[in-house]
């Protein structure tokens, strides 16, 4: 198996190369996609061999946390609990480099959560293709990102990436080099919101 490699204008995606895309993802395939941080493995929701294959690349537990890539809030109530205050303050802030982890709903397949605190990360990325990929879909992705075992950063050019993954995976979406940076991480708890990892995003708002 050799990965399609496609080729994605990140402002201004050609919607042949996205329509493209979706069906590679929609047959059950692993993703290279690029994010407003970083590159990520996506695959579809429901598809839980597409999720232990990014396992094993990842080289993770098959408790991982993954995250759920959005392209609004229209769906949110679907897989977290959030109430008027809180949808109000992810929305202010999104889209952005934020991931918000949140009380997940009964919806959410107990493998995508996690399995101590009943969570599930949420991400509303600001970047065309992944807008545009979810679009097409009508459904959120599941992600985690492209960090490979051993190393210290994530994938960032979508060139490397092709020569060490194109084995490994269906389809990687060039969509140029992307700096590689940490989302902000804000859990809601019962008290509020919590900074647990300050990153792209403007922690401040989330903040007493």
């Amino acid at each position: 198996m050799q990965a399609e490699y496609i080729t994605v204008h990140p402002d201004n995606p050609q919607k042949r190369n996205i329509h493209q895309i979706c069906e590679i993802l929609r047959r059950g395939g692993v993703g290279v996609i690029p994010t407003d941080s970083a590159y990520a493995l996506c695959c579809m929701l429901e598809n839980k061999n597409a999720m232990e294959r990014i396992t094993r690349i990842r080289q993770v537990s098959k408790t991982h946390n993954f995250t759920l890539l959005c392209r609004d809030l229209s769906e949110l109530s679907t897989y977290a609990k959030v109430d008027n205050s809180v949808f109000r303050l992810i929305k202010n802030n999104t889209p952005g480099a934020y991931t918000f982890i949140l009380p997940a709903t009964k919806e959410v397949p107990r493998r995508l959560m996690n399995e101590k605190r009943k969570t599930i990360g949420i991400r509303v990325p600001k970047h065309a293709i992944i807008d545009a990929l979810i679009t097409e879909l009508n459904e959120p992705l599941m992600s985690c990102t492209l960090l490979l075992p051993e190393q210290e950063d994530p994938e960032s050019d979508p060139v490397e990436i092709n020569s060490k993954l194109s084995k490994l995976v269906d389809v990687i979406v060039d969509g140029g080099v992307v700096a590689p940076q940490p989302t902000t991480v804000i859990r809601f708890e019962e008290e509020g919101p919590v900074v647990r990892r300050v990153g792209l995003g403007d922690p401040s708002p989330f903040m007493d």
